[in-house]
């Protein structure tokens, strides 16, 4: 996450990050000047015989932390990523496109990852050409469409009053649901994924020892 804030902030159009050994290694080179990011790395060890059960009894995990000074690909020059299969123009689907279009949300194509900017009411979305099938474009993006259907002048949908603390957790089950209920009515995907039910199970899980959700109403749209 630190890295996601370090890349909009750089305004890095790159997902890809390296220390300056790694960047040296693929034959790049770090330009002068440029500054390093955070990156740390978490790694669940073994606990060793000798050592005692946490106060519960349990065995517990063991965790330990290390730092990276990390570098952007925009930062460093002579790298060239391997190319990746593209989804041909092709494989776009009419009622998809014409639906996402009759929505009128401002969409800014070409970005490293999707997002809906609620500051500027504007989606930012990967290429068409990036993703591994059409459906993960149309469903992505209509999950971004999603939370757009949000904004105040739109739909003015807030969890956060209701539920407080998990308010983004509902926030990404409601936009996640959306766009599975209009992939069947597209005709994109006409059964349950099992991605869908687990993106959805993620975040509910998040509000569900809290919260008894089969006693609450959740509002979709």
């Amino acid at each position: 996450m630190s890295l996601w804030a370090a890349a909009y902030g750089g305004g890095y159009a790159s997902g890809v990050w390296g220390t300056y050994r790694q960047w040296q290694d693929r034959g790049a080179q770090v330009r002068k000047g440029e500054q390093a990011s955070l990156g740390v790395l978490w790694k669940e060890i073994s606990r060793r015989d000798d050592e005692q059960d946490d106060e519960d009894g349990g065995k517990g995990r063991r965790l330990f932390a290390r730092a990276f000074s990390l570098f952007n690909a925009d930062q460093v020059d002579g790298y060239a990523p391997e190319p990746g299969p593209v989804l041909p123009e092709s494989e776009r689907l009419a009622a998809a496109e014409a639906f996402i279009a009759a929505l009128g949300i401002d969409t800014v194509y070409g970005s490293s990852s999707a997002y809906y900017h609620l500051g500027e009411d504007r989606i930012y979305m990967p290429h068409f050409a990036t993703f591994r099938s059409a459906h993960g474009f149309y469903g992505t993006h209509i999950h971004e469409c999603a939370h757009a259907s949000g904004a105040a002048h739109r739909l003015d949908r807030d969890f956060s009053a209701r539920w407080t603390k998990d308010a983004l957790a509902m926030e990404e089950a409601t936009a996640e649901l959306t766009a599975s209920f209009l992939l069947a009515d597209l005709g994109i995907a006409h059964d349950p994924r099992p991605d869908h039910a687990a993106y959805i199970a993620s975040w509910l899980a998040l509000c569900s020892p809290r919260h008894n959700l089969a006693n609450r109403e959740v509002s979709i749209m």
